[in-house]
């Protein structure tokens, strides 16, 4: 790699590394680091929980069955957000009552779920009353919303009023009353609040979620969510894990001092653990400028089909141009897409205006890698825009080979369901 290595890159993606991804499967293609992905659960399995710890992957973040295998190997538990989670978490080998629902929606499935022993997380009032119809006298947890948000966007944003997610924390008598009509017990107790790295911020949201859980006599465990900030880019903050650890070990001992109650603590993160392992190799495909007042501009063969955070909302990945020893210049890229939002150097938190960076001046044909590519972009890429193939996935092991995950789409494949 060129320049100085953001911490969005995987170590052992190296500039022979990627040449050989581009030989073997094409571009663009997304490739994983074993290695950095073992490290950082690692990092997270270190959380200072005093009274039990489970870790449990959001597998929204990248559902891969090559990246669900590791992490199951390594004794996680996963966080599914659909009922098509919950059969692709099964598929990978999870047990039934390692894998927890937690929706937006009402589940479809809830009884046959419930049957092979899915753990359950209420988001609503309404998802609370199925729940009971379904399973009456039975044990569950509820996603409360406990008025407090963080996000390094407001739509990272999980928790306060201007979010969906969870149950509002001033319904906490409606979430006891239907509990008791169906006599059901609240276990677990589960909140979200976002994407932040303000040590502070998760503080007063475990006091805010304990206090909750004061409220509810039969929770033995408390599941923070997930949501910590990961900086891909040089200049962006990443959160300090053990200082965040540090003030939630101090509230959970004072919980215990106050309540009696020794709470097991769930967290359940998905960029922490993928984000920076992973990138899309990438191909510059032709180079426009729009003269000395404007812009130069690289397009890739990877964009919005294989990533979509920029476009969304301003996200920033590092990006790198594999030439060594030419001029640098500044640089817009864009991706392949007739779309004028497919632009992958957005100003931060502005998917609508232009930053450029300075890199390699490109030229058709060079390796360009896009960093930080581990999380929410094979998963929430817009694939088949403009009938672009989705993406081939490759594991880098850490012997340096790579191993197929998931082959690229052929075309046929983009319109096989028309009729």
């Amino acid at each position: 790699m060129s320049g100085t290595r953001a911490p969005g890159w995987p170590e052992g993606l190296t500039a022979k590394i990627a040449a050989e991804v581009r030989e073997r499967f094409g571009t663009p293609c997304y490739v994983y680091d074993r290695a950095a992905l073992e490290a950082a659960v690692r990092r997270a399995l270190a959380f200072p929980a005093p009274y039990g710890f489970t870790l449990r992957y959001a597998m929204k973040a990248n559902p891969s069955h090559g990246i669900l295998a590791i992490f199951r190997d390594l004794g996680l538990h996963v966080d599914a957000s659909s009922d098509f989670e919950v059969e692709r978490a099964l598929r990978a080998g999870f047990q039934p009552q390692r894998v927890q629902l937690t929706s937006q929606t009402p589940s479809r499935r809830l009884a046959e779920h419930l049957r092979r022993g899915i753990l359950f997380n209420a988001c609503s009032l309404h998802q609370l009353e199925e729940f009971g119809r379904v399973a009456a006298g039975g044990e569950l947890s509820v996603r409360m919303n406990p008025g407090l948000g963080s996000g390094s966007t407001k739509r990272t944003n999980t928790g306060g009023p201007a979010s969906s997610f969870g149950i509002w924390h001033e319904y906490l008598g409606e979430v006891k009353a239907v509990a008791a009509r169906y006599r059901l017990r609240i276990t677990r107790l589960h909140t979200h609040i976002g994407s932040g790295t303000d040590p502070e911020v998760w503080k007063r949201a475990a006091r805010m979620t304990l206090d909750i859980a004061a409220q509810l006599g039969d929770v033995g465990t408390v599941n923070l969510g997930g949501g910590f900030k990961v900086g891909r880019m040089p200049e962006e903050p990443s959160v300090d894990l053990a200082d965040v650890g540090a003030h939630v070990r101090l509230e959970l001992e004072g919980f215990r001092e106050r309540d009696g109650r020794a709470l097991r603590l769930e967290l359940e993160p998905g960029t922490l653990l993928v984000a920076n392992a992973g990138a899309i190799v990438a191909s510059c495909i032709d180079v426009v400028d729009t003269g000395g007042d404007g812009y130069l501009f690289a397009k890739l063969d990877a964009g919005m089909p294989e990533v979509t955070r920029p476009s969304l909302y301003g996200a920033q990945h590092p990006i790198d141009v594999l030439a060594e020893g030419r001029e640098q210049a500044a640089v817009v890229f864009v991706g392949p897409c007739c779309e004028s939002g497919d632009i992958l150097t957005p100003a931060p938190g502005d998917p609508e205006a232009l930053a450029p960076r300075w890199v390699p001046r490109p030229r058709i044909g060079d390796l360009v890698v896009v960093g930080g590519a581990g999380a929410y972009c094979a998963a929430m890429a817009t694939i088949n825009y403009n009938s672009y193939p989705q993406a081939p996935e490759v594991m880098l092991e850490p012997d340096g080979q790579l191993t197929l995950l998931r082959r690229r789409q052929s075309p046929e494949q983009v319109w096989q369901n028309e009729v």
